[in-house]
């Protein structure tokens, strides 16, 4: 057993040599990744009936009235919602959500929403189901703006059980940033970030990469990105496995609007 343990050790810390290896040529192209000062999110998700859909826009249109007040107070950095768009048996419909550079800042907006009573409207009292959660980014960068019918890439990963650390950490400075900073610049996508639960309710070991593309064609340019690494780098994809369940891997995509300070 304890032979096991150590070869287990050894071969992740082998595969995080070869990422980094990997991506030397990238990283010879572009400034050195720095993971930047934390950005707090908050997002709300709701089961909407389908019936409720219409009324569901309307609440949406209300609330952006007083997201745009805090991000026009310095509050807030950007706030938006999704509707999803890959629908499942027991999933979420629609999510609202914000983000601050502070948990100050972030739950202000939270403690406003109950004061005003618009935490309480009546469509988000006909959902089926609803859950919160609370999210920090130290690697995240956007074009600064307002769009509408985005779409939002999320993918969902849960670190193994002998993954160091800095997992995290090592994946987004040598893999993910370099890759979606160049989409960044292309104009392909609007935003992206790197989320790890801020409060825990759920596995500690999972993260997530988002990314708002443009438009459905800045989807295709995401996933050639993705494809491309994996051609010119053929190591990366095991190596990425070695530190990831991927029985765990979920995707998810949604209609967004955001606006970005």
């Amino acid at each position: 057993m304890q032979t096991k343990n150590v070869w287990g050790v050894f071969a992740v810390a082998s595969a995080f040599a070869i990422v980094v290896a990997l991506a030397a040529p990238a990283l010879a192209q572009m400034s050195e990744v720095k993971e930047k000062p934390p950005m707090y999110s908050y997002v709300g998700n709701w089961a909407i009936p389908r019936a409720q859909w219409g009324e569901m826009d309307k609440y949406t249109a209300t609330d952006e009235k007083a997201m745009e007040k805090a991000l026009a107070a310095g509050t807030i950095v950007a706030f938006g919602n999704d509707m999803n768009m890959v629908h499942s048996a027991d999933g979420y419909t629609h999510d609202g959500w914000w983000s601050a550079m502070s948990m100050a800042a972030l739950m202000s907006v939270l403690d406003q929403a109950y004061k005003s009573g618009t935490a309480t409207s009546p469509v988000l009292v006909s959902a089926t189901k609803h859950s919160d959660g609370i999210y920090v980014s130290r690697y995240y960068n956007w074009h600064a703006g307002t769009w509408k019918d985005a779409y939002t890439r999320v993918a969902v990963y849960k670190l193994k059980a002998d993954a160091p650390n800095d997992a995290v950490d090592t994946l987004a400075k040598n893999l993910f940033v370099p890759m979606l900073e160049k989409l960044l610049a292309d104009g392909a996508i609007h935003e992206y970030e790197i989320d790890t639960e801020a409060i825990h309710t759920d596995d500690p070991g999972i993260f997530a990469v988002d990314v708002i593309a443009a438009n459905g064609e800045g989807l295709d340019k995401f996933n050639a990105a993705v494809r491309e690494l994996n051609k010119a780098n053929p190591l990366t994809g095991p190596a990425f496995g070695s530190m990831v369940e991927f029985k765990e891997h979920r995707d998810f995509l949604s209609r967004t609007s955001a606006t970005y300070k």
